[in-house]
């Protein structure tokens, strides 16, 4: 009887471990998978775009975001993931030839696309935005 007891507790201690392990787990997946904005992206310009970044709106630090290729003029579009952050933000848009321009205060909670066209940007659903240099 006693090594059926040590069996069953063993048993027991095992269950929990592997609780333990998978609630920690869970909560690492948790965390990396936080809910995030996606902006989808359409060139309508004549030039690629070559790098995005996302900045808080009003002056905060821009952070770059990653783009697998250029995004190529004439309708071409990408999705990317906007880093976590309140919903205003400052799009910066660089082109091949050098030139950037900068899209402030886009609301990407209420929007999540931004097409850029040759004099200015709209963003979708609630209209055009100035082009702002």
């Amino acid at each position: 009887m006693p090594a059926m007891r040590r069996s069953f507790s063993m048993l027991v201690t095992a269950v929990a471990m592997c609780a333990i392990a998978l609630s920690a787990c869970a909560d690492v997946a948790g965390a990396v998978r936080k809910p995030t904005h996606h902006l989808h992206v359409v060139n309508g310009s004549y030039d690629s775009v070559t790098a995005l970044a996302i900045a808080p709106a009003q002056g905060g630090t821009f952070q770059d975001i990653e783009l697998q290729t250029p995004v190529q003029g004439g309708l071409d579009s990408t999705t990317v993931d906007v880093p976590a952050g309140d919903c205003l933000r400052d799009v910066r848009v660089t082109f091949l030839h050098g030139a950037h321009r900068v899209y402030p205060g886009l609301d990407l909670c209420r929007n999540d696309s931004l097409r850029l066209t040759p004099g200015a940007a709209t963003s979708t659903p609630s209209g055009t935005l100035a082009d702002r240099r």
